[in-house]
């Protein structure tokens, strides 16, 4: 078990006999002065988490990442506390400012170290939750490492936080975040692509497109995951976003923004596409959370509200932000190459989900927080 790597407030302490008549004002002086408080009651196997302040208590692995961390911003203002892991740093020279300076963090957000490669180190983040959203996964695009190491990884690190939520005793719920490369890499020509369809690991492994080994990992994990769930009695959910845009909370570009939006930083459409599916962070952020509140969700869900036309993406660059300079339409016109299929959100939708940004709101974000930023 590894040590939790940074408390906010004055630090964690134990209450024993938590629901008595002294033991309740000493709770309460407690987070008063600005302690996190575990406080012991008599054990009640009917109820799964007795008491936790606002909506109860989940963990987000893989915290300071692009999604991750919105993920958190969205659960602090919606009244949940939230155990956040992060690569283990025995050093303490990562920043994660950008999450403890987020409203509520100072009484609701803990950071535990953890690692993918080391599954157990994982339990204490995951012991007391009731939801569990797993977005932490090995991002090595450049191939950097054999497909068998990353996919093992991957798979290890999944199946081992499963296992110590089977163990927890109090995880209702696991959301699992897969990717659109977990779909689209098969046989079929269609337009179109509900969560019936899935990446072919053969496929990906003759053709070798950009970050192949990483499609290979996901698609293998999310079917492992689904599976291993069920074998567990474990409630599990998937989710699939497509090309993840808008601001963005960590200091680093995130990657799908790069992919998505390579105009903007001077690189002519770099992998040719001429449709491309996009998704704004805090959408697929919100539906993470709606998946873990939905009273009853089931298998996979597919993230994404449209497709956007890089015609219609250079449009707008160019005539809302003249200063930025970017390939002209008749450019483009020599450059864009493949349509991606949309992956239709209909079952996501059909749930109850709403989508609220539309692609100018998403390139407006994106630009704005590069700007400030100074990536633009």
């Amino acid at each position: 078990m590894h040590d939790v790597v940074m408390e906010e407030g004055k630090g964690r302490v134990c209450v024993t006999g938590g629901t008595g008549f002294l033991g309740s004002w000493i709770i309460k002086r407690l987070l008063e002065d600005g302690y996190t408080v575990n406080a012991t009651v008599r054990d009640d196997p009917g109820q799964s988490v007795l008491m936790e302040e606002g909506k109860g208590r989940v963990c987000v692995t893989g915290g300071t990442g692009f999604l991750g961390s919105w993920i958190i911003k969205r659960l602090l203002e919606d009244g949940y506390t939230v155990n956040a892991t992060v690569r283990d740093d025995p050093d303490r020279k990562k920043d994660v400012s950008f999450l403890t300076n987020l409203p509520g963090a100072s009484q609701k957000l803990i950071f535990f170290g953890a690692d993918l490669s080391i599954p157990e180190s994982f339990n204490a983040a995951i012991e007391g939750c009731s939801g569990i959203f797993h977005t932490a996964s090995p991002m090595d695009m450049e191939m950097n490492e054999s497909e068998e190491t990353v996919t093992k990884r991957t798979i290890d690190g999944a199946l081992g936080i499963l296992k110590a939520c089977k163990n927890s005793k109090t995880v209702k719920r696991v959301i699992y975040t897969s990717s659109a490369s977990a779909v689209y890499w098969q046989d079929k020509d269609d337009n179109v692509m509900d969560e019936s369809y899935w990446s072919d690991e053969n496929i990906l492994r003759d053709l070798k497109p950009f970050g192949w080994s990483y499609s290979i990992s996901k698609t293998m994990a999310e079917k492992v995951v689904l599976e291993f769930g069920e074998q567990l009695g474990l409630d599990v959910v998937t989710i699939i976003p497509t090309l993840v845009v808008g601001s963005f909370i960590c200091p680093k570009l995130p990657g799908s923004i790069y992919t998505s939006l390579s105009l903007l930083f001077g690189d002519k459409n770099p992998f040719g596409f001429s449709h491309l599916p996009m998704v704004h962070v805090d959408d697929i952020a919100r539906a993470h959370i709606f998946l873990l509140e939905h009273p009853n969700p089931k298998g996979r869900y597919n993230c994404s509200p449209f497709m956007a036309n890089i015609e219609e993406i250079a449009q707008h660059i160019s005539s809302k932000y003249p200063e930025i300079h970017i390939p002209t339409l008749e450019e483009l016109k020599d450059i864009k190459g493949d349509k991606l299929p949309h992956l239709t959100s209909k079952k996501l939708m059909d749930a109850g989900f709403e989508f609220k940004h539309s692609l100018e709101e998403m390139l407006d974000d994106t630009i704005q927080c590069c700007k400030d930023k100074a990536y633009l």
